[in-house]
């Protein structure tokens, strides 16, 4: 398998980068900002033949009185509708302004023609918490822009859903009445639901309420990291969910944060390659082929490049998650699937 072959990262949050200093036009050794060092611009991207990614609209809703709730342009007042869309949209106006400027070229939604690339790196937007939209019905705005795929909430209790960081035990934590309203909306405009931040229970009712094809952009297996003795135990895959996204056809992104790979690393301990390779064998193990699975790295958003996997510092490592493929006996055509062929095909590029 060539190095030179292209990858399909499905979860990377460009927009904040940006939002938090990055010039995300210059190398990661000369991009300043926050989250140093670095690893994730657009030349770095080019480097690492990533032809294909998710970008993010990434918001978060803070309260005064959260521990470590830290403002910045990409947060909003918990529950302040007009304030989370003014944050998302100007993350949306981003990458906007990206296309216009010929810089990446944008990605179609699932199912609908391709269109022809008009840059070396084609994105569809990916809203992580589905906060910014104002209601369901605002949600053609949102598509126009170029969103393809939505996560009904992030970490908190939003208006659409519960996240991961939630009360399991409450029974509330699922979805909202306005989120049942916006699954509709989104299933009859092609949309994909991201399961990845949703609580448990959101994760099963939404399960309920579509029976369209769903991904996990950047998710893990729950079985390797602890189980529910793990306090996080909500943000990573159960084998149910693993096995029902498979039977769907849909699929699951390999998150490369190292708190994701292995529990109770140490503070500036770094898994394994091999360790994030394990995640992506249960993930195969559970659906029973390897067409289901590929990256979502989640590379170094809110986070640097010393945590991720020992020897990935930049896209430009990425190879090294192949041959780990290829020398635990994958194909050439399995390994060219984890790193572009299977999203690809899920998104109805081939």
């Amino acid at each position: 398998m060539p190095e030179s072959a292209p990858w399909f990262d499905a979860h990377l949050d460009l927009a904040y980068l940006a939002e938090n200093g990055r010039d995300m036009h210059a190398s990661a050794s000369d991009c300043r900002g926050r989250y140093q060092p670095a690893a994730v611009t657009l030349p770095e991207l080019r480097a690492g033949r990533v032809t294909h990614c998710l970008a993010t609209v990434f918001t978060e809703g803070i309260d005064p009185g959260d521990a470590g709730a830290e403002a910045g342009p990409y947060t909003y007042p918990r529950g302040d509708a007009e304030a989370a869309h003014r944050a998302g949209m100007r993350q949306l106006k981003l990458y906007q302004a990206w296309r216009q400027a010929g810089q990446v070229a944008p990605m179609g939604r699932r199912g609908a023609p391709a269109p022809s690339p008009s840059a070396d790196l084609s994105v569809g937007v990916l809203v992580e918490c589905a906060d910014p939209i104002l209601d369901p019905e605002h949600l053609d705005e949102w598509v126009a822009g170029g969103v393809v795929a939505i996560g009904l909430a992030w970490w908190h209790q939003g208006r659409y859903a519960a996240g991961n960081g939630t009360d399991a035990a409450d029974p509330s934590t699922g979805l909202t009445d306005l989120g049942r309203a916006l699954v509709a909306r989104m299933d009859a405009a092609g949309l994909v639901h991201d399961l990845s931040h949703l609580s448990q229970r959101a994760t099963d009712e939404l399960l309920a309420a579509t029976g369209a094809p769903v991904m996990a952009s950047h998710s893990n297996c729950r079985a390797l990291l602890g189980g529910q003795d793990n306090p996080q135990w909500q943000r990573h895959l159960a084998d149910e969910t693993i096995a029902e996204i498979g039977r769907r056809g849909g699929m699951i992104g390999l998150n490369l944060v190292r708190s994701f790979i292995r529990a109770g690393l140490g503070r500036a301990e770094r898994p394994a390659l091999a360790e994030a390779i394990d995640h992506v064998e249960h993930v195969c193990a559970i659906v029973g082929h390897r067409g289901a699975v590929g990256l979502g790295s989640d590379m170094d958003g809110g986070i640097t490049a010393d945590d991720l996997p020992l020897g990935i510092d930049t896209p430009a490592d990425l190879p090294k998650l192949a041959a780990e493929l290829s020398a635990r006996g994958w194909s050439d055509a399995e390994v060219a699937g984890f790193r572009w062929g299977n999203w690809a095909r899920f998104w109805g590029l081939v």
